[in-house]
């Protein structure tokens, strides 16, 4: 072999050489991989979510206004009643003896009016004669006085029977109003959601009004939503608002009822445990303080109970069809006021955008400016370490 070959083969396997350790240097180098997610159009909500308990929106809790045994119960728990049936006989023995005293006493009085009346008119005559006899000089002064305090003293007689007679009376009108009440007829019309007493039970209303029964118009009903302490200055009046049932989870698409926020409470529901003594001081500081919030929804068919707890959903803001972008894909630039995203350009190379940002769900927030539909921004990204393996055959 020539030198002039050997020349040419010792370069060419130097550029062999060459070419083998840029290739190991290339595989042997640690390269980025990025997850990627696609611009695209969609609804968004931004909400709040919370519990809620349902109750009738219009109901009255019946109670006895007088003590005594229940004589008759004549409705019981799902009855539809209409305003003014007789619901509850309570026995009325010692209340009619009561307005039969009364009456009695009003009859007493009336005659004894009578006979003061009667004893008047003698005292009137006979202060007249005492009069014509003093005027001939007939009869003494002190008799005329006395005919006189006897017309006053039978004129004060009457006036007191009348002032008795009226007090009486005062008092027959409330024992016959307590007669009354032992016979208790239903205040509105509705259904006879619960019943607490029973034929038979003794009630005492002596000191307060127990209850018997409960009567709820179901037509229309209330959602009592305990929304946190964190999430109530977004939750305000008129806000749309929907929920579902328990019962209904396990359906393949579960009914939603929507509405819209009447009133949020001002203040927590009331929560106190006793201390020493009389005093009272708020629960732990570590129990969760709740706002009410209360929305009324349509309940004309019936599929909404009393005591059934709703899942709430307060919808602060929404957009329809946006553009959307996972929020995983945002980043924060150095003035933590302004947001930004990577995009993914056609070289597979990230480039830094600023976004301007509208609506924002628990997964995504609407772009107004930054992007275009279809483009794909990152969301991820894994770090490849170097290695041989991908040059074997």
């Amino acid at each position: 072999m020539t030198v002039g070959k050997l020349k040419r083969w010792g370069g060419l396997g130097l550029l062999l050489v060459c070419a083998a350790g840029a290739a190991l240097w290339w595989g042997s180098r640690s390269r980025v991989e990025y997850q990627s997610a696609s611009v695209q159009r969609g609804d968004v909500e931004s909400t709040v979510t919370a519990i809620g308990t349902l109750q009738p929106l219009t109901y009255v809790d019946v109670g006895a206004q007088v003590s005594g045994q229940i004589t008759r119960l004549l409705v019981s728990p799902g009855a539809k009643v209409e305003k003014g049936a007789l619901l509850v006989e309570i026995d009325p023995s010692v209340q009619r003896a009561t307005v039969d005293a009364g009456r009695a006493s009003l009859a007493s009085l009336r005659a004894q009016i009578a006979e003061q009346q009667a004893q008047l008119k003698l005292a009137r005559q006979q202060l007249q004669r005492q009069q014509q006899m003093a005027a001939e000089e007939a009869t003494r002064q002190e008799d005329v006085q006395i005919a006189e305090a006897q017309v006053a003293g039978a004129a004060a007689r009457i006036d007191h029977l009348k002032a008795q007679m009226q007090q009486t009376q005062a008092s027959l009108k409330a024992d016959e109003a307590r007669l009354g009440y032992t016979r208790i007829y239903a205040p509105m019309s509705g259904t006879v959601v619960s019943v607490d007493a029973r034929e038979g039970q003794t009630l005492n209303a002596t000191y307060q009004t127990p209850s018997i029964l409960r009567i709820a118009d179901l037509t229309a009903m209330t959602v009592w939503t305990d929304v946190s302490e964190a999430d109530v200055r977004r939750v305000t009046a008129d806000m749309p608002v929907y929920f579902t049932t328990l019962g209904s989870a396990g359906q393949e698409q579960a009914r939603r009822w929507n509405g819209k926020v009447r009133q949020v409470l001002p203040a927590p529901p009331a929560s106190v445990v006793p201390a020493a003594g009389n005093a009272a001081t708020p629960a732990a500081a570590n129990k969760a303080v709740t706002y009410t919030a209360l929305f009324d929804v349509d309940n004309k068919d019936a599929e909404l109970l009393p005591q059934m707890t709703a899942q709430v959903v307060f919808v602060t803001g929404s957009a329809q069809q946006a553009l959307t972008v996972p929020l995983t894909a945002l980043q924060s630039q150095k003035d933590q006021q302004s947001q930004s995203v990577r995009v993914l350009t056609s070289k597979q190379q990230p480039e830094l955008r600023s976004v301007k940002l509208g609506v924002r769900s628990r997964h995504q927030v609407q772009v107004l400016d930054g992007v275009v539909e279809g483009e794909r921004v990152i969301v991820g990204e894994t770090m490849i370490p170097g290695g041989l393996r991908w040059l074997q055959w």
